[in-house]
């Protein structure tokens, strides 16, 4: 295939196996670090983009503004340079400056409201988003509620059903927006009615309750205080887990070390309570996780052992239990 945009080489993302240790239920990665901005939210950014031109919500040359913590800004900065729109990405400290750079790349401008706070601004950047679209005429995509989020994922979900069938037994994903694995999961569940569907958070995000409290995974969770989207939609859900910093990261670095495999911070965390399952599931049982982006906007953070020492993320007994789960 030759592509006439880049934007066309969205999806066909590849699924790996993890080496689980002997009895333990088959653990398959969907890797959407292979998609353009190397993450899976290209495919509902481009979808809101979509779905906002057909309803007469974007006019040639106009102007997108999103609340962002990193990923989904890359999106729509990538698909604001090929269709020609301005893109402000509303952005806290809690981004990651990888991600940050990537948006100055594509051409977006940058507007932090954090200050100096360090940390999730969420409330903070939505006001502010829903303020330029008020004053200046621009489109915020809303992403936290907007329906295009969660539609973008159609394609992903007959990916999976297109190269598993029905044999998809656990759908394992982070709940930030909840536009990934809602939509991929409802999708899904059209075909495989006994799926079930898992969403993991971080310890300190209360989509699933709890007690609030900081926390480092980006792109994922609801700290306290923020608005819980409407896109998440609890009756997809089978259950809701929580995964720690330390449980998440540990995992990026040992699949980095020992095989190779490098992917982001809350993916770790899917990973991590994915492989769990893994070991006391039925022998035969498959366990898809969808990865939402790869490691390489996370090495100051994750893969840096200066801020992991300097964040207290260590832990020897994570690697341990990840030393008997994979072989």
């Amino acid at each position: 295939m030759i592509a006439s945009k880049i934007s066309d080489l969205i999806g066909r993302t590849p699924l790996l196996k993890l080496p689980v240790a002997e009895g333990g239920a088959t653990v398959l990665l969907k890797l959407e670090q292979f998609n353009p901005t190397g993450t899976a939210k290209i495919r509902m950014a481009r979808n809101m983009v979509d779905e906002a031109e057909e309803a007469g919500l974007l006019a040639p040359g106009g102007w997108l503004v999103e609340s962002t913590s990193g990923n989904t800004g890359l999106g729509l900065a990538l698909i604001a340079a090929e269709r020609g729109y301005k893109f402000t990405a509303v952005v806290d400290n809690h981004s990651s400056a990888d991600k940050l750079r990537g948006m100055l790349a594509y051409g977006a401008d940058i507007l932090n409201v954090a200050g100096d706070e360090e940390g999730l601004a969420t409330a903070e950047r939505d006001t502010t988003a829903e303020r330029l679209a008020a004053e200046y005429g621009a489109y915020w995509t809303a992403q936290h509620r907007n329906q295009g989020n969660p539609n973008g994922y159609r394609p992903l979900a007959r990916e999976l059903h297109d190269d598993l069938g029905d044999g998809i037994d656990y759908l394992y994903g982070a709940v930030g927006t909840g536009g990934s694995l809602c939509g991929t999961g409802r999708f899904l569940r059209e075909r495989i009615p006994d799926l079930k569907i898992v969403g993991v958070e971080p310890v300190g995000s209360v989509v699933f309750g709890g007690t609030g409290a900081p926390y480092h995974q980006s792109g994922t969770g609801t700290p306290e205080g923020s608005e819980i989207g409407g896109v998440v939609d609890y009756e997809v859900f089978d259950q809701g887990i929580k995964v720690s910093d330390a449980e998440a990261f540990e995992t990026c670095r040992y699949l980095a070390r020992n095989f190779g495999i490098l992917i982001g911070g809350s993916a770790g965390g899917v990973v991590y309570k994915a492989l769990e399952q893994a070991q006391s599931a039925a022998p035969g049982t498959t366990i898809v996780v969808l990865v939402c982006d790869g490691g390489d906007k996370y090495l100051d953070t994750v893969f840096n052992d200066d801020w992991m020492a300097a964040n207290g993320l260590f832990d020897e007994q994570v690697v341990c239990r990840l030393a008997m789960m994979l072989r």
